[in-house]
């Protein structure tokens, strides 16, 4: 799938993750930061990168930080935001436990 800009909704979810991990990243991330949807049967997951373009090599490092809340029509949903081996923004991982298509992202 090409690299996009994160949705208005996206972005707003992403950077509500960020505030409310301990961890640091880079300033201004979302300046350069591009998506890609994941294929997971439109759960709503993304993969994020923040220099704008694809990287290859890169892997799951660790869970920046998680959330659960209930999707519009109250099913519950996990999503954690996920960082690479070398700490960059890596994916937002998106499960909706019915496993249907993600209605909406929470109002943060």
């Amino acid at each position: 799938m090409p690299l996009r800009k994160p949705s208005p909704e996206e972005l707003r979810f992403i950077s509500f993750l960020i505030r409310e991990a301990s961890t640091k990243i880079a300033s201004k991330w979302e300046d350069s930061l591009m998506v890609t949807s994941m294929d997971d049967a439109g759960l709503g997951s993304l993969l994020l990168y923040p220099s704008g373009k694809i990287v290859n090599d890169r892997e799951f490092g660790r869970v920046m930080f998680e959330v659960e809340f209930k999707d519009a029509d109250n099913v519950p949903v996990v999503a954690s935001l996920n960082l690479d081996q070398h700490g960059e923004l890596f994916e937002l991982d998106i499960w909706k436990v019915n496993f249907d298509p993600l209605i909406r992202f929470p109002d943060v």
